[in-house]
């Protein structure tokens, strides 16, 4: 009788182990007392899986703050930037409104000068002297506007240049016209732009070659030299910088008046001057590969000259069909000495004095980009006039 109460005991106990409890776990208010006269009964368990891997956690991307960028650089989809916004990233004065005039100007200083435009207005003013935008900035929502590729050709080389020196001195000046090609004649005495042109010309080679710079000048006296030959000489004589000297007419206009400087017109950009060339914006020349040096020195040499005429000033201008400067690969810059169809300009540019003044001033602002004080020339060269005969040919 005892073996069947064992059995029995035994039959009710095997029941107890299936349990809905996960395999491993006991049930926490249950506990299985051990039947010590149970036979030994080996269970083989299962092997417990090692422990899952957690899959691997992707951590959240760093939040990156973009830097303002940098005053060189613009985003190309902004065909319009926002002028304060612009000032603002780079450490620039907000523009302030500077005349009650419509359409407005407005103004803001970097470190290195204040910088005037006009809304609708292609004309600008770099500390003073006045030069044109390739196009007029805008008013949008109230607020100034202007357009990126202004920003990378005629705002950021002036208001973020270094502060550098050069110091190789090879320079090429090109006395404009000569020979049959006589230039513009002289509303006051009849003479021809290409007697100025060299004599300006020559009166500048002896103070920068007294100051220690090497010199060339594409001709020497009166004959035609074409404009290819002019760009080669340059070329072959590595020359630093390429200036051509010229002076102005409006005949039979004889009010108009000042002084003008040029360099290329940068791609992409509308020239301010075409003179009935057609103007392809599309075009790259050797030249615009120093767009940013051509302005920065047209505008260093032409607010030099503006100090000798008295600040008549029509402006540092951009122009495509110059084909003298188009080549160039060099800076090269093309400046107007006054009107020879203007009476009073006339008078002014026959007298030796001043076109003395004017090398002058020209010599003087290039030293001075160069780290050096400019010493006189002991004496001027003689005047390099050439008599004309009355149809307007060299003797």
């Amino acid at each position: 009788m005892a073996n069947c109460r064992n059995l029995l005991a035994l039959l009710l106990l095997i029941p107890a182990g299936c349990s809905t409890v996960p395999h491993g776990e006991t049930p926490p208010d249950v506990t299985v007392e051990p039947d010590t006269n149970a036979p030994v009964v080996e269970v083989q368990s299962k092997p417990k899986p090692p422990p899952a891997t957690p899959p691997p956690q992707v951590a959240p991307a760093p939040v990156v703050v973009s830097p303002p960028p940098p005053a060189n650089q613009f985003n190309p989809a902004e065909t319009w930037i926002p002028l304060e916004r612009w000032c603002q990233l780079n450490g620039f004065t907000a523009p302030r409104r500077v005349s009650n005039d419509a359409p407005p100007a407005y103004s803001f200083a970097s470190t290195n000068g204040t910088m005037v435009l006009r809304i609708g207005s292609q004309l600008a003013w770099w500390d003073d002297v006045e030069y044109r935008l390739g196009f007029a900035p805008q008013l949008m929502n109230g607020r100034p506007y202007i357009q990126h590729l202004d920003v990378q050709k005629n705002f950021l080389p002036l208001v973020d240049i270094s502060i550098h020196h050069r110091t190789n001195h090879f320079i090429v000046i090109d006395p404009g016209h000569g020979g049959t090609d006589t230039g513009t004649r002289s509303v006051f005495n009849g003479h021809f732009e290409k007697e100025y042109t060299l004599d300006w010309a020559m009166r500048l080679q002896e103070l920068l070659v007294t100051n220690g710079w090497s010199v060339w000048l594409t001709r020497t006296g009166d004959y035609n030299l074409p404009l290819p030959s002019r760009v080669a000489f340059a070329e072959q004589h590595n020359a630093d910088l390429f200036l051509s000297l010229h002076f102005n007419s409006s005949f039979p206009d004889r009010e108009q008046s000042g002084l003008e400087t040029y360099c290329l017109t940068p791609t992409g950009m509308p020239s301010n001057l075409t003179r009935g060339f057609k103007d392809n914006a599309a075009l790259t020349f050797p030249n615009n590969r120093f767009d940013t040096e051509n302005l920065q020195y047209a505008v260093q040499l032409h607010r030099a000259i503006l100090n000798v005429n008295g600040h008549a000033d029509r402006g540092v201008r951009r122009a495509r069909f110059l084909g003298v400067l188009q080549g160039q690969n060099r800076p090269a810059v093309l400046m107007e000495g006054g009107y020879l169809s203007n009476p009073r300009e006339a008078q002014q540019i026959a007298d030796p004095a001043y076109r003395q003044r004017l090398a002058e001033a020209v010599a003087r602002a290039l030293l001075e980009d160069a780290g050096m004080g400019m010493k006189l020339a002991s004496q001027a060269p003689a005047a390099a006039s050439v008599p004309a005969n009355s149809d307007g040919k060299a003797n």
